[in-house]
């Protein structure tokens, strides 16, 4: 073959390469363009919540201010401290309504959450009024305002209607920045709260030495938990320190300034029994940390300081245990079940009266349906127990409750 005829079949060879390509082209451009253009995340907004309506029967008394709920902090603490047994109630205060928010932006998704509900407490208590829950951004590991606290396990609410919930539960929202560097299966987290606490003056209440003693912060509580999930379920170690100062602003021979140091420990788990039941287990210890309690009285009493004629009392961060045991049951895709126990035990100082709280219990079991998605009614047995400090007096309260429950959520926004 001479050297002119293989370039010219070289030259051929290309050209039929280059005619290839430019047949299958317009196909390669038709698919392209069939492809739909890559859009930017869109920020979405949920809007959510429930109407409810609790109704019932008291069968023995509970502060009034308390009808709908088995607080057992509320319970008499002396015979027919709130009139006689036997009472009906009804109320709406359970309601709830929430937004939430995801904005995409060049450090991750900004995550916001607001929400209400119509349980009035403080200064509102027993009424039906408005009340924040949670006002909360988020944006990488940090996050600022108020939601639950770290030292809780908001994990741990058994399946039940009554509003208040386990009195030996630690469950606190507060205001708060949190860091939380670790996310998911391994969850890692430390905030600096709103400090806060309560002071019971005990027998000594009445002393015109004590009427000016102011609480100080110095310092915001540090709270802190570690959370390890797998498919069995998991298990959350959590804690809390705080600095409690009171200052005596009288002038005379006694100087009753002081400080304690709160603390506390918090070990909870949910763990899958089978494939239809939870059971929720936590086991609190500390000192000075009842606010941080789901349903406790004061954080700090007053003993004796022996010998000490400028400081002769002393203020003690109160000892606590709580314990919560429940256990969730799902019987098929319209009923279920929730039963458990839950207790608290105070150490109470020698300065308190007789008649203050010491120990409470918690019991509940309930069966609820759900006849189609987004509705639900069901019924409550509970039972509570209220054991005074040393006068041996206790109260039991025993309700019967009804709950009528419609969700609603919509989700704007987004791809």
């Amino acid at each position: 073959m001479s050297k002119d005829r293989s370039h010219r079949n070289a030259r051929l060879r290309v050209l039929a390469i280059a005619l290839a390509l430019m047949a299958l082209a317009p196909a390669a451009w038709a698919q392209d363009a069939a492809k739909p253009p890559a859009s930017d995340p869109k920020p979405t907004m949920t809007v959510y919540g429930f109407a409810m309506i609790d109704v019932g029967q008291n069968f023995t008394q509970i502060d009034p201010n308390w009808y709908d709920t088995m607080k057992v902090t509320k319970l008499p603490s002396y015979k027919d401290q709130f009139g006689k047994d036997n009472s009906f109630f009804a109320g709406v205060r359970q309601t709830r309504f929430g937004v939430k928010a995801s904005v995409p932006t060049d450090l991750g998704d900004l995550q916001t959450k607001f929400e209400i509900d119509m349980f009035g407490t403080g200064a509102d208590a027993g009424q039906t009024t408005i009340r924040l829950r949670h006002a909360w951004g988020e944006l990488g590991a940090f996050g600022a305002g108020q939601t639950d606290s770290p030292f809780e396990d908001p994990d741990l609410w058994p399946n039940t209607i009554e509003y208040w919930g386990p009195t030996g539960m630690v469950f606190f929202r507060n205001v708060q920045v949190r860091w939380t560097p670790v996310k998911g299966e391994k969850t890692f987290m430390l905030a600096l709260e709103r400090p806060g606490a309560s002071g019971d003056a005990g027998v000594l209440a009445d002393r015109i030495e004590l009427q000016n003693i102011k609480a100080r912060f110095p310092l915001p509580d540090l709270t802190g938990a570690f959370r390890f999930g797998q498919k069995w379920g998991y298990v959350r170690v959590s804690g809390a320190l705080r600095k409690i100062n009171w200052d005596d602003m009288l002038e005379d021979q006694y100087d009753l300034s002081g400080g304690t140091t709160g603390w506390g420990l918090n070990f909870s788990s949910g763990l899958n029994v089978g494939s239809s039941s939870v059971l929720r287990l936590q086991y609190v210890y500390g000192r000075g940390i009842e606010n941080y309690m789901q349903d406790s009285p004061v954080d700090v009493g007053i003993g004796r300081n022996g010998g000490n004629t400028t400081t002769p009392i002393k203020g003690v961060a109160l000892p606590i245990n709580g314990v919560v045991a429940f256990l969730d049951h799902t019987w098929n895709s319209k009923f279920t079940s929730s039963v458990g126990y839950s207790g608290q035990f105070i150490d109470n100082s020698e300065g308190q009266t007789p008649d203050a709280f010491r120990n409470g219990h918690y019991a509940v079991g309930n069966i609820l349906y759900t006849p189609v998605p987004n509705v639900m009614f069901g019924g409550e047995l509970q039972w509570g127990r209220r054991e005074n400090f040393s006068d041996g007096f206790k109260s039991d309260g025993v309700k019967i409750h009804f709950a009528f429950k419609y969700n609603f959520s919509h989700t704007l926004g987004g791809q």
